[in-house]
């Protein structure tokens, strides 16, 4: 498998060694793979590529083994790179020892994406990071920017 984060590893960080580092340390390390990305990154081979406060970008290229059987790449893909961007951007605004999650988020699927579709970028960016709720949205593009997907989240903040 050719894949985008061969050079990097792939795990779990320790909860009190992610403590111990603000939200845009923790995503940036997983830019420049001095930390571990999440083992879906391996399984799915994506790789989050760029980070700043506020904003994440994810990346991967679909493949056969991304297919569903009417032949286009799954939706399962876009929602996971959905997911990761956006709620990795709102990661990006935290301040140390402060965590999120998940609570809720919508796909809008514009155009099929298939193998041929080459390289994609789901890039996420916040909407409006409060104290206890983040909001992001995420759009999934090809290389010639062309809209496939568009999400949006909402995140706990604890």
């Amino acid at each position: 498998m050719n894949s985008r984060a061969d050079h990097k590893t792939h795990g779990t960080l320790a909860a009190d060694r992610r403590a111990e580092m603000s939200g845009l340390e923790f995503v940036r390390g997983l830019v420049d793979g001095s930390l571990p990305l999440n083992t879906i990154a391996r399984t799915l081979n994506y790789d989050v590529v760029e980070a700043q406060s506020g904003r994440v970008v994810v990346a991967a290229e679909p493949g056969d083994e991304h297919l569903n059987p009417a032949g286009t790449v799954h939706g399962g893909l876009t929602a996971t790179l959905l997911d990761s961007c956006m709620g990795l951007a709102i990661q990006s605004t935290l301040e140390k020892g402060l965590d999120s999650t998940t609570l809720e988020f919508k796909i809008s699927f514009i155009r099929p994406i298939t193998p041929q579709t080459g390289p994609i970028r789901a890039e996420g960016t916040v909407i409006n990071r409060g104290r206890r709720i983040g909001i992001a949205e995420g759009r999934v593009t090809d290389s010639q920017g062309r809209l496939l997907a568009h999400g949006t989240t909402t995140c706990l903040i604890f």
